[in-house]
């Protein structure tokens, strides 16, 4: 469970007492404080100019009390109140899991980074040319299914997708490149990546995450949400259509994310994970220095830069994510020793989202300010 309010003020009052007691001589050991006040001022205003009903925000400084509060709705129906203990949809934050499951399938010696894709999944064009590290690092040149699927959810909200369908979806198009030439973010790339992880175990995806990822972190409010089953308690969340029209999708089913988007979890199990991601917790220091090397992805932010189903935000390291009704953010600096997750319960305006971001950055670490916009 999160954190309350009441009991983040006590810790937080024992450890100014105590540092009291300390003297000067150790002060300048102790973290800075956290932001409290500016932050709880800030978050509201920026919700509004996003169009956000409800917010959790969390950040991390290692050795000091952490910030973990609730804004505004989880039911714009009720006025129900957001809580810090609600389940989210998290959107690609489940890339960063798919491709931690191959990336350990790596490090056993089952799949290799450079084997072509035609060795795990056939059809696929370009597939003999096509490396995993490709589909990782978002280079293989392959259409996104989403931009045809995402158009269709709202007059099919409750379809079960399979991961050929949605493949079949992404290969009707040709490729947009030779395959590591530059980077495109498509969701194709990782619905593959899951299949690689089902072929090299022969076990589903979601079974490999549950046993190797979330079961050995205690990560116990995380789950894959292959169906439109939502564990409670969760946020109501929202999104906005073609015609402008803004509509509940709690209840959408996410199936046609698969690998690259269909996972839930709460703020508490992606304060872990943020940190497991950027550590390499999971994977051996080899492995993971393959994973941060990071390239130009120019699509994903200004300056940002992409490795292994992760991104590097001028020091953050994490992934975002953004489906029908929710986005997620969960990144750790680790220069700085601080974890940032921020969840929200719509999608209406992901760019203004970006920009609350941007203002929770500003405020915790403004030596590494969150980068401009993705293009």
């Amino acid at each position: 469970m999160a954190r309350t309010s009441s009991v983040r003020w006590l810790v937080a009052a024992l450890s100014i007492a105590t540092a009291a007691l300390v003297g000067c001589g150790d002060s300048g050991d102790a973290p800075p404080a956290m932001p409290d006040a500016q932050l709880t001022e800030t978050i509201p205003m920026a919700m509004e100019r996003a169009s956000v009903p409800g917010a959790i925000v969390g950040v991390w400084q290692d050795g000091a009390a952490p910030y973990v509060e609730a804004f505004g709705v989880r039911d714009t129906s009720t006025g129900e109140v957001m809580s810090t203990d609600l389940s989210m949809r998290v959107g690609s934050v489940t890339k960063t899991f798919t491709t931690t499951a191959v990336l350990q399938l790596v490090d056993q010696g089952r799949v290799g980074l450079d084997d072509s894709i035609d060795v795990y999944v056939p059809g696929v064009p370009n597939g003999d040319t096509i490396t995993i590290r490709q589909l990782a690092a978002m280079r293989s040149g392959l259409p996104d299914y989403g931009e045809v699927v995402i158009p269709l959810l709202p007059s099919q909200p409750q379809r079960q997708w399979t991961p050929r369908e949605l493949l079949e979806i992404g290969f009707s198009t040709p490729p947009l490149f030779p395959p590591g030439t530059a980077f495109d973010y498509s969701n194709t790339n990782t619905v593959l990546l899951g299949l690689v992880v089902e072929k090299a175990t022969g076990r589903p995806l979601a079974d490999y995450i549950a046993d190797h990822i979330t079961g050995p972190e205690a990560l116990d409010h995380t789950s894959v949400g292959d169906t439109a089953a939502f564990p409670a308690p969760h946020a109501r969340g929202y999104t906005r259509t073609s015609d402008g029209e803004t509509v509940d999708a709690t209840d959408w089913n996410p199936s046609w994310g698969y690998g690259a988007g269909d996972m839930i979890s709460t703020l508490d199990d992606l304060s872990v994970w943020a940190r497991v991601l950027a550590d390499g917790t999971l994977l051996t220091p080899v492995t993971q220095h393959e994973r941060e090397e990071f390239q130009p992805a120019p699509s994903e932010g200004s300056g940002s830069l992409y490795g292994l189903g992760v991104e590097y935000q001028n020091g953050w390291i994490g992934h975002n994510g953004n489906i029908a009704g929710y986005q997620a953010y969960a990144y750790r600096l680790p220069s700085e020793g601080k974890t940032m997750v921020v969840l929200v319960n719509s999608n209406v305006d992901p760019l203004g989202v970006w920009n609350l971001v941007t203002e929770i950055v500003s405020v915790v670490s403004p030596d590494h300010p969150w980068p401009g916009p993705p293009s």
